[in-house]
């Protein structure tokens, strides 16, 4: 019979499984980054060969077409019209980056920080030149299917918004894609100035106080409630807590979740917190009430009576102030502001249970910019 395995043998296996599967995912990343800077190579020579002169760049249609034949024809899928068009595409989309100067292996190595221990690579008739002043330096990091439904969002700020953040969170391609039909550019950008706006675009979602996590509404369609069942707050709760890594993913960056119904008491009397959460970038929590009826300035007091408890027995001396959210389905802004003060930690966010209007979000958006701009 064969002997089991002992804790430290079990150990072992354990340290080499995670070894050959990180291997395998920098492999598959390195192939990824590979094809990309392919196609954005590809993308240049058809860019620069249609520039050439007028009589070449009227022939395009038939060009990519003749092109994608005979590439296929000798190298199989991926190189159809539509995905050589693609390219084309991308380069003219991206040919502000810089040039393709890191080098495959090279963002191989950068996981282990040991380039030295590999071979450089680049691509034939790849530009060296440095990238200009205008134009920052951002290494390309997603896989090319990322970058099909980029070039799909014809706003370049919001283009280069969700391509810092898909890159910074490591989104997969799905979790891109209902990011952008949720509408969180939009969402974020409403609750900003217009130097708010330009930041998102240049350096994404960045997390420096209490309002930059905020966005209006919330979107929670991944719970599978419908807007015109009838629901208690404590199935709302419930369907929160068996969806809480999707739920983390739409409040953003930086979330831990610690607590549901996290219980304090004063005499003979109980309170309960209906979510608690962390935010490690802010080093501060984060209280949640769930509401359905119509807002209240009860339900605000009652916040702001969390909030002060958390911070007086909770909170540590080198931890940040806390801040309290009462999600409800509709919330009375001018209730808002005459029981709130402008700096408070407490704040009133809508939810909804389907995917917003991208239009009627762009519409918003551009009626708010119009009038900061006033």
């Amino acid at each position: 019979m064969k002997p089991s395995a002992t804790g430290d043998e079990a150990h072992l296996y354990e340290r080499i499984r995670e070894l050959v599967l990180s291997a395998r995912q920098t492999v598959a990343r390195g192939v990824d980054l590979v094809q990309v800077h392919t196609n954005f190579e590809i993308g240049r020579h058809i860019v620069e060969h249609e520039q050439q002169g007028d009589e070449r760049a009227s022939y395009g249609k038939e060009l990519l077409t003749a092109l994608a034949n005979r590439l296929t024809e000798e190298f199989g899928k991926g190189f159809a019209r539509s995905n050589v068009a693609y390219m084309r595409s991308f380069y003219l989309a991206y040919s502000g980056r810089a040039p393709i100067v890191q080098t495959a292996s090279g963002q191989l190595a950068s996981v282990e920080n040991d380039r030295a221990a590999c071979e450089s690579f680049t691509l034939p008739g790849t530009l060296q030149t440095p990238p200009a002043k205008s134009s920052p330096f951002r290494p390309f990091s997603l896989s090319w299917s990322h970058y099909v439904f980029l070039l799909g969002i014809k706003n370049s700020d919001e283009r280069s918004f969700y391509e810092i953040e898909a890159s910074e969170q490591n989104w997969t391609l799905r979790e891109l894609k209902r990011q952008f039909n949720s509408g969180l550019y939009e969402r974020l950008a409403l609750s900003r100035d217009k130097q708010g706006i330009r930041e998102l675009a240049r350096a994404g979602q960045l997390i420096a106080q209490p309002k930059d996590i905020l966005k209006e509404p919330l979107v929670l369609e991944f719970l599978g409630l419908s807007e015109q069942s009838r629901y208690s707050e404590s199935e709302l709760e419930t369907a929160i807590i068996s969806q809480i890594e999707q739920f983390l993913l739409e409040l953003g960056k930086g979330f831990l979740f610690e607590a549901r119904q996290k219980r304090f008491s004063f005499d003979d009397d109980h309170f309960f917190v209906d979510l608690v959460f962390y935010n490690r970038l802010l080093r501060c929590y984060v209280l949640i009430d769930l509401k359905l009826g119509k807002l209240t300035h009860q339900d605000l007091g009652q916040m702001q009576m969390y909030v002060n408890y958390f911070d007086r027995h909770v909170k540590t001396a080198d931890e940040n102030a806390s801040i309290g959210i009462v999600l409800c389905k509709k919330k009375h802004e001018a209730l808002v502001e005459i029981t709130l003060p402008k700096d408070a930690n407490i704040h009133a966010r809508e939810y909804q249970l389907c995917l917003p209007s991208k239009a009627e979000l762009q519409a918003k958006l551009l009626e708010w910019t119009a009038e900061v701009g006033a």
